[in-house]
């Protein structure tokens, strides 16, 4: 029969949605993460609980769709890295992206989970926080091997990891200064959704319109 390590102490989870923190502390419990937990809304009320726990362990701090953009965020991140100087302190997160997760670990997170992983992950990714280890999603070190990765002369890949390879193809005509008509005829696409790619595309470049697009992408990605 396989052992669980026992790491003592406590979890603090801190997460103000109420639902989600009790149902997160249950399951985490019940797929073996052998530490109490203290769930809470907030740095106050942690204050108000702690003196019914161990030592804290771990925190893992949900931020939620929040991006790292957010002056908020950045705000909170802070005082929780002040609060909990020495357990080590990993982040939940509905968002896998690359750059959200560095972002993370620069401001000393020792772990980032993505919602879209099981709880018996998380249980793992807590206990390699507590052993001194960074937990970081597969998916972003991937994006971070295509990054690093030599294009090959038949499918240059300079832009993986940033976009989705839709995403790619409609950057490539965005460069060359094609119309939406003609994007959407060559990738057999239509143009309403042509446009949907060209928002998000938009939007990870920080771009407020089409010759910005272009203008970003050629000084990042020079054309040969």
């Amino acid at each position: 029969m396989e052992t669980k390590p026992s790491y003592g102490g406590s979890l603090v989870i801190l997460d103000s949605r109420a639902l989600d923190r009790e149902c997160l502390a249950k399951a985490l419990i019940d797929r073996g993460l052998n530490m109490d937990v203290c769930a809470v809304g907030s740095i106050e009320e942690w204050k108000h609980e702690k003196d019914l726990y161990p030592p804290v362990q771990a925190v893992l701090f949900n931020i939620g769709s929040r991006k790292t953009d957010d002056s908020t965020l950045a705000s909170e991140i802070s005082k929780v890295m002040a609060e909990f100087r020495s357990p080590p302190i990993i982040v939940l997160s509905d968002s896998d992206d690359l750059a959200q997760v560095v972002k993370m670990l620069e401001y000393g997170a020792r772990g980032f989970i993505p919602s879209c992983v099981g709880i018996a992950v998380c249980v793992e990714a807590i206990g390699l926080a507590v052993a001194g280890g960074v937990f970081v999603p597969a998916s972003s070190v991937l994006s971070v091997r295509h990054l690093m990765s030599t294009p090959t002369a038949s499918e240059p890949r300079l832009l993986s990891g940033m976009f989705t390879l839709r995403q790619e193809a409609v950057v490539e005509a965005l460069r060359k200064g094609k119309a939406n008509k003609i994007i959407a005829y060559e990738l057999n696409l239509r143009e309403s959704t042509v446009k949907v790619h060209i928002r998000n595309i938009m939007k990870k470049l920080k771009a407020t319109n089409r010759t910005e697009v272009a203008y970003k992408l050629n000084d990042m990605f020079p054309i040969n």
